[in-house]
């Protein structure tokens, strides 16, 4: 049997703690001394003595013996459970599947190795490892820019009787700018912490010109562009209306995701977080292309695009909601159309200061921010154990762990902050590990027991206060 990402595992035990949201959560304690959940170390993928010295560090220095266990399981987990390391021709290679689905989404892979970065100048073999996932991303972009997920080699799918152009290589062909967002990402990234330009080569060169083609044929200046995806299935949402194109667009510039980073079907094509993030990956493309390629006429290329969609987006992405004033829609159409939501997923409207796609300061944002944690988002949830958003791909009701996390990440209020790392504690229903989801009033209820991205982003969250304000630890 297949597991998907919408597959339910369910596991006992609950720790709960209060927190000052006007949640009623008892507090339980667990019986067990917090004994570490990783695999033993011949059984690990992959090891980073960086790592490790960190998690040794962070744990002497929590308080909380609960957080300390928590990010002991979760930092690591990408490296423990999900990684394949080799050399292909002469080169880093590394393959990482998201957990319990055993294919690799550019998106995922470069969320969960992102908090290692700045850890490779002390560990070589943690610099080759994101070195060869830059490499291997690469070759997917190069096998087809419309794919979101991969196989590890021409190994065939579950999903290659999709209407669309399938091929051996992929796992699933959904398209979402994100995918290619993320992979911009982390070859700008891996290159202004090392230093090394040796991940530019031919092929990302190849690579990088097909990133900018693929957003401009989406952009649907002149028609539909090439891709098309239809599903038989009784989910909506895995599904594309239109004859697999989407519903109707009015060409204004923006750039069509035909998928949200949830890899569920947009209801209008223009996902106005993921067209964000594509002026953010446009301009470090152009970066990298004018300081390392010498490449000024593509550089230029890239600026035009990321300035046509960012005055697009100023124009169809802001609207006036009754109750918040000027904030981001979700998603729009260009005819004047509009979605008021968000998704866990990151890009999320939520998520845009953490990608750098947008000031945390920006009014509009600051407006968006107060409309996401309302009732009047119909994806954020509040019950007995938690609140925070969700989406429509796991349901009503279930609340997203990397949306808890995402609120921190992009939170200027201490006391906001502590909740949520309170929440986080609270809702790991006994596993030591974050989840895809869990439901508000029973975090026993959660979807997906391996899912490396929301663990990774766990880590990264604690990591990073405790390097900042460890103070918002004690919890």
């Amino acid at each position: 049997m297949k597991i998907t990402r919408r597959d339910f595992v369910k596991t006992s035990g609950i720790a709960t703690a209060g927190i000052a949201t006007g949640i009623a959560i008892p507090s339980v304690s667990y019986a067990k001394k917090y004994t570490s959940n990783r695999p033993v170390k011949k059984e690990r993928n992959f090891t980073s003595m960086a790592v490790e010295a960190t998690i040794e560090n962070v744990k002497k220095g929590l308080a909380d013996p609960e957080l300390a266990w928590l990010f002991e399981n979760c930092f690591p987990n990408t490296l423990d459970t999900t990684v394949s390391y080799a050399e292909k021709n002469g080169k880093p290679d590394t393959f990482i599947i998201t957990g319990d689905i055993h294919a690799m989404w550019l998106r995922d892979s470069t969320a969960q190795v992102w908090p290692y970065l700045p850890l490779m100048k002390e560990d070589e073999k943690l610099q080759k490892l994101v070195a060869g996932l830059v490499n291997r991303q690469t070759q997917c972009i190069l096998i087809d820019p419309y794919a979101n997920a991969f196989n590890d080699g021409p190994t065939g799918s579950e999903w290659e009787k999709d209407l669309t152009e399938m091929k051996p290589e992929l796992h699933e062909r959904k398209w979402e700018i994100d995918s290619l967002c993320y992979a911009v990402r982390l070859a700008h990234g891996y290159w202004k912490r090392t230093g090394d330009t040796s991940v530019f080569d031919e092929d990302w060169k190849k690579a990088s010109y097909l990133i900018v083609k693929t957003f401009k044929e989406q952009q649907r200046l002149d028609g539909n562009g090439p891709y098309s995806f239809m599903r038989v299935t009784e989910r909506q949402t895995d599904t594309v209306a239109g004859a697999g194109y989407g519903n109707p667009i009015k060409p204004v510039g923006l750039i069509c995701s035909t998928f949200r980073p949830s890899d569920d079907a947009t209801i209008y094509p223009f996902l106005v977080p993921s067209n964000y993030f594509a002026v953010t990956s446009l301009k470090q493309l152009a970066t990298i292309h004018t300081e390392v390629l010498k490449n000024p006429e593509f550089a230029k290329e890239c600026k035009d695009l990321a300035y046509t969609v960012e005055q697009a987006l100023q124009q169809y992405a802001i609207h006036e909601h009754p109750y918040f004033g000027r904030i981001y829609a979700f998603e729009v159409d260009g005819f004047g159309n509009k979605v008021f939501m968000d998704d866990a997923n990151v890009p999320s409207l939520l998520s845009m200061p953490y990608l750098d796609a947008c000031d945390v300061n920006d009014d509009i944002y600051q407006n968006t921010r107060k409309f996401l944690f309302s009732e009047f988002n119909p994806y954020y949830f509040r019950g007995k154990a938690a609140d925070g958003i969700g989406g429509p791909h796991v349901g009503m009701d279930m609340i997203w762990p990397m949306s808890i996390v995402m609120r921190a990440f992009t939170s200027t209020d201490e006391e906001e902050i502590r909740q949520c790392i309170r929440l986080l504690k609270a809702t790991h229903g006994g596993t030591g590990f974050m989840h895809e989801s869990f439901h508000k009033d029973d975090p026993k209820n959660f979807s997906r027991k391996w899912f490396a991205w929301a663990n990774t982003l766990f880590g990264e969250l604690i990591l990073k206060l405790y390097q900042e304000k460890p103070q918002l630890l004690e919890v």
